[in-house]
């Protein structure tokens, strides 16, 4: 009998930039997400409740997450 393997989560055949290698002064949430090891919902969560350690900037309504806060917050600030 054959298991049939379950789908592939659409986010994790993304493929993520390294950290040291994003020019851009923000990224979406699903990208900060992989970067901090956490859930999209988390950072959703974080932004909703203002309790994160990091807190994103909204661009036309949608959040944008700062990459220097994200190397600050993994120590590896440039």
């Amino acid at each position: 009998m054959r298991i049939p393997s379950a789908s592939p989560d659409p986010a994790s055949s993304r493929a993520f930039p390294p950290l040291d290698g994003v020019t851009s002064p923000t990224v979406d949430t699903g990208l900060a997400a992989f970067y901090l090891n956490r859930q999209p919902q988390t950072l959703r969560a974080w932004a909703s409740l203002e309790n994160g350690p990091i807190r994103p900037v909204r661009v036309h309504g949608r959040l944008a997450w700062k990459v220097a806060e994200i190397r600050k917050l993994l120590g590896v600030d440039q």
